[in-house]
């Protein structure tokens, strides 16, 4: 399912018997020390993941993924497979029953095979990529370092701009900067 440019993916597989404990070692491993690094520096090179979770449940049988991303689903499951993430995904699916491996022409037809897509899927933020979330974060964090410099507060008191000062759209600016 989609909401706006947001869309969700979520896979059910079974845990190859007396492969709990080696998943949930693999899966902490990967978001400890300069794994969760390369991780996270193989996220910000794809660039359209806004977030993922893994979940054993069952009596430690079943293990779910479940994620929300940007663009069409081919393609994120191309950009796992091409960079850090892929070794990722073969780490953690190696532990599943069947997994084909991400190197496998037919890992996409496993992966829809697994999948179960939501009933209701709504996102807090549909119009807004993760590439311009990251976008409106940087601007926002130069933008409050402006207001907090000495020039912007002489700026506000200066009698010359207090047409702009006065403007609706400068008042909801400061408004949305204090809040």
């Amino acid at each position: 399912m989609a909401d706006g440019v947001c869309s969700e993916f979520t896979v059910f597989t079974k845990i190859k018997p007396g492969h709990a404990d080696a998943l949930r070692k693999d899966l902490a491993e990967l978001t400890s020390g300069s794994s969760a690094e390369g991780g996270r520096a193989a996220l910000k090179e794809i660039g359209t993941l806004h977030d993922a979770r893994h979940v054993i449940f069952d009596d430690d049988t079943r293990h779910m993924f479940a994620s929300v991303f940007d663009g069409s689903w081919d393609t994120y499951i191309d950009d796992f497979a091409r960079t850090a993430v892929g070794a990722r995904f073969e780490k953690v699916f190696s532990h599943t029953e069947g997994f084909p491996g991400i190197a496998d022409p037919h890992v996409k037809d496993w992966f829809i095979a697994h999948q179960a897509p939501a009933g209701v899927f709504v996102s807090s933020y549909p119009d807004l990529t993760v590439q311009q979330i990251w976008k409106n974060q940087r601007v926002n964090e130069a933008f409050q370092a402006v207001l907090d410099t000495p020039e912007f507060r002489a700026a506000l008191d200066d009698p010359a701009n207090a047409a702009l000062l006065a403007t609706p759209a400068f008042q909801k600016l400061l408004d949305e900067a204090a809040g």
